[in-house]
């Protein structure tokens, strides 16, 4: 299995996307991670927005990362040339980039409104100097949406914070409050 994602390289992904301008939020393992879940995870999973001029800003940053679609049995990922209109097409791309890992969920199970319904509920978090868009925990933990994934990752987060409570430990992270704002699934595949 690969190394858990370090912060620096979740923040380094995030940090072109959010300089390209693209609205998404973070989703999966790294949502639960930066809520002090103890979750480990391997890749960095976002919830991006499907507007026209969000998709051309998140086709341009994917360039700039270097991004690849990730296939198994090839370590490098297959390169791919990324525009609005093809990521228009798909709902879970995972791919490789520069930084780590990185899967775009369109529209996570449980989520049909996708980035719009998660965006309402997130909060702003700094991690390695950039702050980033992560949904709520209770959201973005298992992208399944299942009801036993989400009351095992309550259990963790409860079991997490007690214990830290108990070691007088804070999190390391701050919490802004609320947020203004095979490698391909296509939609016809559902």
């Amino acid at each position: 299995m690969p190394p858990e994602l370090s912060d620096q390289h979740v923040a380094a992904i995030c940090r072109v996307l959010i300089d390209h301008g693209v609205q998404f939020v973070i989703i999966g393992g790294v949502a639960a991670r930066l809520h002090d879940t103890g979750h480990a995870t391997v890749d960095v999973d976002i919830c991006p927005s499907t507007d026209d001029v969000n998709l051309t800003r998140l086709a341009a940053a994917l360039s700039d990362l270097g991004a690849r679609l990730r296939v198994s049995g090839d370590p490098d990922g297959v390169p791919f040339e990324p525009h609005a209109e093809m990521l228009r097409q798909v709902e879970l791309m995972t791919l490789i980039t520069e930084h780590g890992p990185l899967d775009l969920c369109f529209v996570p199970d449980g989520f049909p409104g996708g980035y719009v319904s998660l965006s309402e509920h997130a909060s702003v978090v700094e991690i390695a100097s950039v702050d980033v868009p992560v949904a709520s925990w209770r959201m973005s933990s298992h992208p399944s949406g299942r009801r036993a994934d989400r009351r095992t990752s309550l259990r963790s987060h409860l079991s997490k914070l007690a214990f830290d409570a108990r070691e007088g430990r804070a999190s390391p992270r701050r919490v802004r409050g609320k947020s203004a704002r095979g490698p391909l699934r296509t939609r016809n595949d559902r």
